[in-house]
Order: C-alpha cells, then sequence, then structure tokens
C-alpha cells in the first residue's frame, strides 16, 4: 500500500514541480537513484543477513520513512488536478488485484505442483476472468482508475510493452543472480549482494545524461540499444560456471546490465510521461509501475518454472536456460523499440498574419481588431 502510494505520485510530482525542459534531467536523477535503491538493495540485505539477522530488512525502512516525511513535510510543494473524479475505482481496483493475485499465485504453484494441478487451473482461469471484467469495468465507468483512452497514443503504448519485457527480465535477473552466486560460486550473502554494485554505480552515473540526451535525439535509439546491451549481458552471464572468478566470469556481464538499464531506463519514464496528457501523468506512472512491478513479480514466478529451476535439483542447471530466456524477452523490446516508436512529426509553425508590404511593422492588419499587434513581429515589414 505505501508503494502503491508514493512511487507513481513521485513521478506526477516531477512532471508538475519542473519546467519542461528540466524534466528529462529531473526524470534521470530519479531513475538513476530508483535503480541505485534496486541494486543496493541485495548488497545491503547481504550485510544484514551476515551481521545481524534477516529481521533487519524490515527494520531498515524506518529511518528512511523517517527521513522522507520530514523532507515532505519542508520541501514538498502541493499539486493536484482538478478535473480528476472526485470518487475512486473501488471495483477495478479489486478487479485488478484479483487478476494479478490469481495468475502470480498459479505461475509460484506451478512449480511445484505442475500445470495440470486443479489449484493452478482455477487460479489462473479467475485471474484471466478478473483481468477481463477489469478492463469491461474500466471501459465503462465514469471515474475508472485507468482511463483506456491514455491508450489511444501508440508510443504510450509501445513504451509500456518495452517495459514490461524489461522489467520483465530485470526480476528474474536480481533474484537469480544472488543466489546462483551462493549456491554455485559459494559466494557470501554480502559478496552475492555486492556483485551487482556496478549496476548501481554505472545508473547514478549515466542515468541524467542519458535523460538529457534523449531529450536533443528522441528516445528510439537509446530505447533499441539498452534492451539489446541488457540482452547481450545475460548472454554473458548464462556462460557462468562453477569457479569462475568475479572478474571474468561475473563482472562483464553486469557491466553490459548496468550499461543497458543506464542507456533505457530514464529515457522509458519520460517517454511515458510525455506521451500522456499532463493531467494524466499520475495514472500514467502508475500504468508504468504497476505494469514494471506485474512484469517482475511474474517474471520471478514464471521464469524459474519455464527453465528447469526447481527445489529438488537446484538453481545449478536452469541458471544459464532461465537467463537465455530473459535474454531473448530484453532483446525482443530492443527491436519492439527500434521498429515501432518513429520520430515525432514536426511540430506545424505558428500561423502568421502578414500586412501590404506598405503596412507599418506593428500596426494593425485591416480586419483585425483595433490596437492587435502583428503575429509574426518584425518579420511582417
Amino acid at each position: 500500500m505505501g508503494g502503491a502510494l508514493l512511487t507513481p505520485g513521485s513521478l506526477a510530482i516531477l512532471q508538475a514541480g519542473f519546467r519542461k525542459r528540466d524534466r528529462a534531467r529531473a526524470i534521470g536523477a530519479w531513475s538513476g537513484l530508483t535503480g541505485v535503491a534496486s541494486a543496493i538493495g541485495p548488497f545491503a540485505g547481504g550485510w544484514l543477513v551476515d551481521v545481524g539477522s534477516w529481521r533487519l530488512i524490515f527494520l531498515i525502512n524506518l529511518p528512511l520513512a523517517a527521513v522522507v516525511l520530514l523532507i515532505a513535510r519542508l520541501r514538498l510543494a502541493e499539486s493536484r488536478d482538478p478535473q480528476a473524479p472526485e470518487r475512486l475505482d473501488f471495483a477495478g481496483a479489486l478487479l485488478g488485484m484479483a487478476g494479478l493475485a490469481g495468475l502470480t499465485y498459479a505461475l509460484i504453484e506451478a512449480g511445484e505442483t505442475g500445470a495440470g494441478d486443479w489449484r493452478v487451473v482455477v487460479t489462473a482461469a479467475a485471474g484471466v476472468a478478473a483481468l477481463a471484467a477489469f478492463a469491461a469495468v474500466e471501459h465503462r465507468s465514469a471515474h475508472p482508475m485507468l482511463p483506456l483512452d491514455i491508450f489511444a497514443s501508440s508510443r504510450f503504448t509501445v513504451a509500456n510493452i518495452v517495459t514490461v519485457l524489461m522489467y520483465g527480465a530485470l526480476g528474474p535477473l536480481l533474484f537469480l543472480l544472488v543466489i546462483y552466486l551462493q549456491e554455485a560460486l559459494e559466494y557470501s550473502a554480502l559478496e552475492a549482494g555486492a556483485a551487482s554494485l556496478p549496476i548501481t554505480v554505472l545508473m547514478l552515473a549515466l542515468s541524467g545524461q542519458s535523460g538529457r540526451l534523449a531529450e536533443r535525439i528522441g528516445p528510439r535509439w537509446q530505447l533499441g540499444v539498452g534492451p539489446l546491451l541488457l540482452a547481450a549481458g545475460l548472454v554473458v552471464l548464462s556462460r557462468l560456471e562453477a569457479g569462475d572468478s568475479y572478474l571474468s566470469g561475473v563482472l562483464p556481464g553486469v557491466l553490459l546490465v548496468g550499461l543497458g538499464l543506464s542507456t533505457a531506463v530514464a529515457p522509458l519514464t519520460a517517454t511515458v510521461l510525455a506521451s500522456a496528457a499532463e493531467r494524466h501523468a499520475g495514472v500514467a506512472s502508475g500504468v508504468n509501475n504497476t505494469l514494471a512491478r506485474t512484469a517482475q513479480l511474474i517474471g520471478v514466478a514464471a521464469v524459474p518454472v519455464l527453465a528447469g529451476v526447481s527445489g529438488a535439483a537446484g538453481i545449478s542447471g536452469g541458471f544459464g536456460p532461465a537467463m537465455l530466456l530473459i535474454a531473448a524477452a530484453a532483446a525482443l523490446a530492443g527491436v519492439l523499440a527500434l521498429v515501432l516508436l518513429r520520430p515525432r512529426a514536426p511540430a506545424p509553425a505558428p500561423d502568421r498574419m502578414f500586412c501590404g508590404v506598405s503596412g507599418p511593422p506593428m500596426g494593425s492588419c485591416p480586419g483585425s481588431s483595433a490596437g492587435e499587434p502583428l503575429r509574426g513581429g518584425p518579420e511582417t515589414s
């Protein structure tokens, strides 16, 4: 609940609080720090497990939350959409939650009991039915939590498809890599968590630059190249074997993953927000974040099953196939971005009104209101 309230609102605050020319830079910083938080989590968690107890991973959030509350109280201006509906879409929220819960449970249970088990079949069918009902309710509702008309923008739709594929690869990567390093390469929990720190460094250093570059050249190439770099890193990691050193076995793949994320994440977020009306910034952010987290969740549940990672066999036999599977998803994201994200058409030139060459530079044209200045300024002379 806390994440649902916090994360979409953070991007809406950036959209409302920054001038348009500064937004790419702000979103780049947001993306970089989000990546830092995601990548530093395994490191901090491993350290807490080694020095204390796994229970500390929950307590560490309390001082961070206190700092956030203090900053928000002192520095954060309020913003709102005066056209937003007054009622909340409780039916849509419940159906969306039920659909995602049913599918996720079915995928997790399929890894233990097999896809033909009645619990898997029933919960999967219930999840699909709930999501279908969710779409119908949102289409007919006067106050939908997800206005379906925002998908009329092809750029918004494509950017969200890229989000699903890219984060559907990232979730299983961060989950399985930490386990594989501990089980197959005998890393400690701290060492396994620290293995992904280069991703943190690269995202912190490069995400802001990537956001500014996308402002100048458009996001298409970065959204194509970034996922392809991510896919290349996953292919490298798929070749890990017991006994490989960190420098020759793990680091090259992790660096490619970090470069891919640094290239794509900030332009991806900026494209999602720019493709929706400003009054829908919070909704657009919420949709994108929900799809990213859902893709990670379903990826973590589905990829081990598809790759043959099981409790009995352990992770060793299925890690390589899992990396190749999610590499294919990441590569598909890059190809779709390159093919479907076309450059924006240039904005039409503003209409100009011209008087005859003998007219005064800043006078009134015939037929205009008295005293109305000429559009086009000195050019009219």
